[in-house]
């Protein structure tokens, strides 16, 4: 692509607001992301895993305008290439054993799996060590496909241009265009309005950038309906609260 199509190209990356949060926003300009504040900021690498103090959320470098093609082992050691997702829509789910946020996202994505069958293709990547992520894989009953690997899942973080700090989630349509990446706890409501505009443009009902801006528009009312709510609730994967 072009530098001028770089400069006109927006990314949505959007990070949980607390219960008396705000919405945080990054738009990627140029290749550079604008840094905003976060109220609830995700776990970062080598932090405890019940006290991640508040910080800045920002990318690492520049987020790619397609799904780069990292390698990772599954579960049995096996190498995947990023690439062979491509064909359905994808939800690759950054995560460690160690993150809370990450830890109450499992549900979710695990929900997501079983309702959207082939129509969707989850796939979690753990940036930890193997003898961690499967037997905590086993307990919470992950049936979606895991890559994982400290060394490997460092290197695909940053492939993706992202900073260590987890959760992040990137969503993808079927070309393996990123159309949003959303750093922190990902909540059921996104999940749906986000996939619900990868699925109308892979349908062709609706084109990437304008995909791109109602996920954007959706996402801030979302943000500012939870931050409302007095316990930060929100719709489970089945809608329930």
């Amino acid at each position: 692509m072009t530098p001028v199509g770089r400069a006109i190209l927006g990314f949505v990356l959007v990070a949980g607001a607390g219960p008396a949060g705000f919405l945080i926003y990054h738009v990627v300009f140029n290749g550079h992301p604008l840094p905003t504040r976060t109220s609830s900021a995700p776990a970062t690498l080598g932090s405890a895993p019940a006290s991640a103090p508040a910080s800045t959320t920002s990318t690492h470098g520049v987020t790619p305008l397609t799904i780069p093609d990292a390698t990772l082992p599954d579960s049995n050691g096996n190498p995947h290439h990023l690439s062979e997702y491509r064909g359905h829509p994808l939800v690759l789910n950054f995560w460690a054993t160690w993150c809370e946020p990450c830890r109450r996202e499992i549900p979710l994505l695990q929900a997501l799996h079983q309702q959207k069958g082939d129509s969707v293709q989850i796939v979690g990547v753990a940036v930890d060590f193997q003898k961690d992520v499967l037997p905590y894989a086993q307990t919470k009953g992950i049936t979606y496909p895991l890559l994982m690997g400290e060394k490997a899942g460092l290197a695909a973080v940053t492939a993706f241009g992202m900073d260590t700090a987890f959760p992040f989630t990137i969503f993808a349509d079927s070309r393996g265009d990123i159309v949003a990446v959303k750093v922190g706890e990902l909540h059921a409501d996104e999940a749906q309005l986000i996939l619900g505009e990868v699925t109308a443009l892979d349908a062709g009902r609706v084109a990437l950038a304008d995909a791109r801006e109602a996920i954007s528009s959706g996402l801030r009312s979302l943000a500012i309906v939870r931050a409302q709510q007095p316990s930060g609730r929100t719709a489970s994967a089945d809608g329930k609260s």
